[in-house]
């Protein structure tokens, strides 16, 4: 078979060299505000106009209890923010009940602050455009269960640590307005979360996007580069509760959380990394696109395709409907790779079965049990899926994969990818799939390849991310 070699035209960014934690002092500018004290902080905040930056000198600052630092009524620009930041990413400690409380603000940026309050942060509906960038969260295990609470539309969360929380609880919670709705276009970004050792069954999510009562509601967040490791407090480390929502490029290690699509419809998981962990990729509602994700070396499920104890959700169901599961219906699950995990592709036995299902251009490769356990389906199409290893092929039907050794090699990073010899290149079949490129950033060309790996010798573009690529110091 002919090789294909792509040319590149982006170039991998450069990672930062600083280590998490080093202190790296602001540079000044005309509109700098230094304060060193709550009170001339609060003063500052106070008298904030479009472009200020309000500049924290190093130290250790604890809110009296029943007091806050009050951002109300403050209003930035897209091009001129008001910037409330830590003299050194870390510098600034929050001790106390509670820090920053904002209300009816826009374009407001908080960088660089350690983070050891006892109670929510929260990022109201009054507000928009609230940034919250290169912070470290380790908020007082005793205190509130939720650390940040996000129900802002156009904000951003970017490259904060989130880190070492032992209760029940969750580290980042996304809601909205009301009772129904979900704070619009959330972008999530190079996070770094870690550490999540709460030993309940359920409880402990780092991300919660959304809630069983907002299923429904179209939230348009952006989870992306984030990186996941140690999250053990709950078998989902994303917890999708929403709909029309984007989870890419992110990178789940060593925790017993997964990707996990609960409850909403229409969501794309695109090209993340899952390795070495217990869950892996879980998907319930309908419309989701499941797309060159690498799974790898899990001691649980790897992929499910999830059963319902209510056909879809709608208007008007019970409490107990609205928390049950969605049978997944009209999903496109293509170009994933699943290497060597105990369980491969499987389903469930609840009484609504997914139906509709679109399963093709896969890789299963596996040593243990079988490498497709599906329970009751109908309507599924299964196409040109190729599998490999010792485990049986299971309830795969007969014209829906080829088995043949897809010759994979071990990058320097881990990632099991295609040799030259792979019978996987050019032998994707499905028409008018929605992947341009391969779970590396490779292109796939107008012949595309089984599994998430498109066969390049070029260095890939994305790796499984490490500490390097995401929080405080991130590029």
């Amino acid at each position: 078979m002919q090789r294909r070699t792509f040319l590149r035209t982006a170039t991998v960014a450069a990672l930062a060299t600083v280590p998490v934690g080093t202190a790296l002092t602001t540079s000044a500018s005309a509109a700098d505000i230094p304060v060193s004290s709550l009170t001339a902080l609060q003063n500052a905040i106070n008298s904030a106009a479009p472009g200020d930056r309000i500049v924290v000198a190093d130290g250790t600052y604890t809110v009296p209890s029943g007091g806050a630092l009050t951002i109300s009524g403050k209003h930035g620009t897209s091009s001129a923010p008001i910037t409330i930041v830590s003299q050194s990413r870390g510098g600034a400690v929050l001790k106390g009940e509670r820090g920053f409380v904002l209300s009816n603000s826009s374009h407001i940026t908080l960088s660089g602050f350690a983070f050891r309050q006892s109670t929510t942060l929260e990022l109201p509906a009054s507000c928009s455009s609230i940034r919250l960038t290169r912070n470290d969260f380790q908020f007082a295990d005793t205190g509130d269960p939720y650390w940040v609470v996000v129900r802002s539309n156009d904000s951003k969360i970017d490259r904060n640590h989130f880190h070492d929380k032992t209760t029940a609880g969750i580290f980042l919670v996304v809601d909205g307005p009301g009772s129904t709705d979900m704070a619009q276009n959330l972008h999530i970004l190079r996070n770094h979360f870690s550490d999540h050792s709460f030993g309940g069954s359920n409880g402990g999510e780092p991300i919660r996007l959304g809630v069983s009562g907002r299923a429904l509601s179209s939230a348009n967040a952006l989870v992306e580069y984030n990186l996941f490791e140690r999250c053990n407090g709950d078998p989902e480390a994303i917890s999708v509760k929403s709909s029309d929502n984007t989870v890419r490029y992110n990178t789940v290690r060593d925790s017993l959380g997964g990707i996990v699509l609960r409850h909403g419809n229409r969501s794309t998981v695109q090209s993340n990394h899952l390795i070495g962990g217990e869950e892996g990729i879980r998907v319930y509602g309908n419309d989701h696109k499941i797309l060159n994700n690498y799974v790898s070396g899990l001691s649980g499920r790897a992929l499910v395709i999830g059963s319902g104890t209510t056909r879809d959700h709608h208007d008007g169901e019970t409490e107990d409907e609205r928390r049950g599961n969605d049978a997944c219906d009209r999903a496109l699950i293509a170009h994933n790779s699943l290497i060597g995990n105990n369980e491969t592709l499987s389903g469930e036995t609840r009484t609504y079965e997914p139906r509709d299902v679109v399963v093709a251009d896969n890789l299963l490769v596996g040593d243990a049990g079988s490498l497709v356990a599906m329970g009751a389906t109908t309507g599924f199409t299964w196409q040109s899926n190729l599998l490999w290893g010792a485990a049986s092929d299971g309830n795969i039907p007969a014209g829906g994969f080829t088995r043949a050794d897809p010759r994979l090699a071990q990058g320097a990073d881990g990632v099991m990818r295609l040799t030259s010899a792979s019978p996987a290149i050019g032998a994707a079949t499905l028409a008018g799939t929605p992947v341009t490129d391969d779970v590396d950033g490779d292109p796939r060309g107008s012949v595309r390849d089984i599994g998430a790996d498109e066969y390049s010798t070029a260095p890939a573009l994305r790796h499984p991310l490490t500490t390097s690529d995401v929080g405080p110091n991130a590029p």
